[in-house]
């Protein structure tokens, strides 16, 4: 058994444990500020960058107040064809197609978006960061601090992500993405930028929820069925406040 990848993922994990914290605890203060008003905590990310979002809410262990922003043209359910990966990444680096999706929501000063990019040059991500500023939000983004270094822009805006970030949270994974080398191969495999993003979406979830509940704020979680201590029927309050927050908010 090659533990290459194993020792590699970790150390990235090691990485954002101590690197990262006073960043997450700032990115964290300023969510539970946000959820405690009865106002969103937004989300965004495409193609993989998708995947934290979903493991932040509705997830078990996730808290109301968090809004997934999920584009099914930017996510694809296939390799080609319709939904296909080929087809999602064209729209993903297509200027002025993200405000057509932004249009369908209501966003208010004083929010935050959480903006999600590996690589955080293409259209998508670095639109929904503008609008969100336009806006009056403030930004949090997850993304390589390698690649936001060391990448050149390629928005005519001449921004990267990073750029118009509030609070930049590094994944703390190398700009290729892929971890292993492979002999005779210049490309390499074993990815590490959803296990980074994740890692840092469960941080900033834990600590969001440690503050609202100093804050006094009546949380409602997410819960798996086999946490028998919660009624039967509690996911439907979950559900009930999800839909009242999102109401509340022009949603």
């Amino acid at each position: 058994m090659n533990f290459k990848y194993t020792d590699k993922i970790v150390e990235i994990i090691s990485k954002i444990d101590s690197t990262q914290n006073d960043k997450i605890e700032a990115a964290a203060a300023l969510c539970a500020e946000v959820i405690n008003s009865g106002k969103m905590v937004h989300l965004f990310g495409s193609g993989h960058s998708v995947l934290p979002i979903q493991d932040m809410f509705p997830r078990y262990g996730g808290v109301v107040g968090w809004h997934p922003l999920m584009d099914p043209r930017l996510m694809w359910s296939n390799v080609i064809g319709p939904g296909g990966a080929r087809e999602l990444l064209w729209i993903e680096r297509q200027e002025g197609y993200i405000q057509n999706f932004l249009q369908s929501y209501t966003f208010a000063p004083g929010e935050v978006m959480v903006v999600y990019s590996h690589g955080g040059l293409n259209a998508a991500p670095i639109e929904v960061a503008m609008y969100a500023k336009e806006k009056g939000m403030k930004v949090i983004v997850v993304t390589s601090e390698e690649n936001f270094n060391k990448a050149a822009a390629v928005h005519s805006s001449g921004n990267k992500l990073g750029d118009l970030a509030d609070i930049l949270i590094d994944n703390c994974c190398p700009l290729n993405d892929a971890l292993v080398e492979i002999p005779g191969y210049p490309q390499n495999v074993g990815a590490s930028s959803t296990i980074g993003a994740i890692t840092v979406t469960q941080l900033l979830a834990s600590e969001t929820a440690l503050k609202l509940q100093k804050l006094g704020h009546e949380m409602f979680i997410f819960v798996s069925p086999n946490v028998t201590e919660c009624p039967p029927d509690y996911m439907n309050q979950v559900y009930a406040d999800y839909t009242k927050v999102v109401k509340e908010n022009g949603n």
